[in-house]
């Protein structure tokens, strides 16, 4: 069966022309969504009063949450999992596709089936993607989930509440603003919901639903031995300072400053707009996507991912962290200085997918520009010099309380291990951290929270490393000639997808895995961003 949808055409107050003009579309029928081309149609030509395009549909198509079914990294590993696991490949796409494909997967589940990754992608889907699988994380599915079990452990995992009982055509959808009669007949017109005023949609267990997520440790048979916290930026946040102060969306989807109204079509001026922009740290897996976007299906203009990516760069670069040098001293034939790092974010920097990493380059050099010492250079392939895990991926670089040999790296990441104290990155085999000494937030005290977020490793130990930061001491060897005024470099540097989780999927053979390997191989000069930089000069 198909369902035919019209779009209503809405003459705009005061004029004969069409403000919203409609378009038969021809989709599969859904019981419970539309597809975003239903809401940009009149969420979107938004302007701010500073002339900066504010459109909810045009910013949110190109974010990670529209492209959430595209990410060829997520298909790679998905890949991988099943290859790794084939007996449990129907679990492992069902679960998968839960946050990444959720109204394909919602609709599988309402008819008593599990969700599918690859059959609903090209070309396993025909000559294009199931529209509701590459719609991603669309409007329909956040506007529609519902507060019953905010916050409780059963709201994670994609355990979101949908109604599951209404039809499409009278289904209700949430905003945080009131609604008139007339403008609820537009939207159940133009996109079949009801309308209705919530704030339930501005609260961070919204975003938790998705951005909490446990992960089964599977043996050969498919038989669970164990779980890893796998995302935990929700449960961060909550043992932080901000869990009082400020929200997920009022960091990640930021207000345009004035009154804004939220639909070109008969909207009203409302203040607190929320940009829909949902502003992040992923600006390589977006890069990807514009570079191979006919490959990956992108929906979004080449313009507005370049915008989306200049947006993340920003916000990695301003409101992320802060590094400063301290108390550079020379002491007999070393220079010593202290590194403060300064965690900016509501959660732990990285936070999320364990495949993320920041570390510290720092780079001494003399009057004449030659460098005397360097630690943690990003290599051409996407590695860090001198860090062990990318030289061998059974090892992995200790955190430091203090630096002396060029060698040595801080690097703020998660490393996973399997129930026999390997180090791995098949999240299907993971029951433990080894390490984590991602930065944490200020107000976060490591030694009571709990242990799906706890400090792992030599971090737990270093009084330094504390809730807000981190200090690093470094003491650095210098030439016996060396005499001159000498300056200190430090840059905070960011990596989406360090380069072992790359290396790791190139043994497998499958479509997936291998064109994400050659993407990675073709851009990894430029996988990593800087965050934070600071520099001092030692007479």
């Amino acid at each position: 069966m198909r369902l035919q949808i019209v779009f209503i055409c809405v003459i705009a107050l005061g004029g004969s022309a069409p403000a919203c003009a409609g378009r038969a579309r021809d989709l599969p029928a859904s019981h419970f969504f539309q597809t975003s081309d239903h809401c940009i149609a009149c969420h979107s030509n938004l302007h701010s009063a500073a002339g900066e395009d504010v459109s909810i549909g045009y910013n949110w198509r190109a974010t990670i949450m529209a492209n959430s079914s595209r990410d060829p990294y997520w298909q790679a590993g998905v890949r991988r999992a099943v290859i790794d696991h084939p007996t449990a490949q129907a679990a492992i796409e069902d679960t998968c596709s839960t946050c990444h494909m959720p109204m394909a997967r919602f609709e599988a589940a309402a008819q008593g089936a599990q969700g599918k990754v690859f059959a609903n992608l090209a070309p396993a889907a025909g000559a294009a993607s199931n529209p509701f699988a590459i719609d991603g994380v669309s409007c329909t599915v956040c506007h529609q989930i519902q507060p019953e079990n905010f916050g409780q452990h059963a709201s994670f995992d994609g355990g979101f509440v949908l109604d599951k009982t209404t039809p499409i055509g009278e289904r209700h959808i949430f905003g945080p603003n009131p609604v008139d009669a007339g403008r609820q007949s537009v939207m159940r017109s133009a996109a079949a919901f009801e309308p209705d005023e919530s704030s339930h949609v501005q609260r961070s267990e919204l975003c938790a639903t998705c951005h909490t997520l446990y992960t089964e440790a599977l043996d050969e048979a498919g038989e669970r031995i164990g779980q890893l916290p796998e995302q935990m930026p929700y449960l961060e946040w909550r043992n932080s300072r901000y869990r009082d102060a400020q929200s997920c969306q009022s960091c990640h989807m930021p207000l345009v400053a004035g009154e804004m109204r939220a639909a070109s079509v008969l909207g009203e001026p409302r203040s607190h707009f929320s940009q829909h922009v949902f502003r992040g740290g992923n600006a390589f897996v977006l890069g990807l996507i514009n570079s191979h976007r006919g490959e990956l299906e992108a929906a979004a203009l080449p313009q507005e991912l370049d915008a989306e990516i200049a947006r993340t760069v920003e916000f990695l670069g301003t409101e992320t962290a802060r590094v400063s040098v301290q108390s550079p001293r020379r002491q007999g034939g070393r220079l010593a200085f202290d590194v403060d790092v300064e965690n900016l974010s509501g959660h732990k920097f990285p936070t999320a997918y364990p495949s993320r990493r920041a570390w510290l380059h720092v780079k001494v050099s003399d009057a004449a520009g030659t460098t005397l010492f360097e630690s943690g250079a990003l290599e051409a392939d996407g590695s860090v010099a001198g860090n062990d895990n990318d030289a061998d991926g059974g090892r992995f670089e200790p955190h430091y309380d203090e630096i002396r040999s060029a060698d040595q790296v801080q690097i703020y990441e998660p490393i996973m291990v399997d129930p026999e104290g390997r180090v791995t990155t098949d999240l299907l085999a993971a029951v433990r951290y080894a390490k984590d000494n991602r930065l944490l937030p200020k107000g976060f005290d490591k030694s009571k929270v709990p242990d799906d977020v706890a400090v792992r490793g030599a971090a737990r130990e270093d009084a330094n490393f504390v809730g807000g930061g981190d200090r690093v001491r470094y003491a650095v060897e210098l030439p016996k000639s060396g005499s001159g005024p000498l300056r200190v470099d430090v840059s905070l540097m960011f990596q989406p997808i360090g380069r072992r989780w790359a290396e790791n999927l190139r043994p497998y053979d499958s479509m997936e895995t291998r064109r994400f390997v050659a993407y990675y191989d073709e851009a990894a000069r430029s996988s990593a961003y800087l965050v934070a930089h600071a520099s001092a000069e030692i007479p």
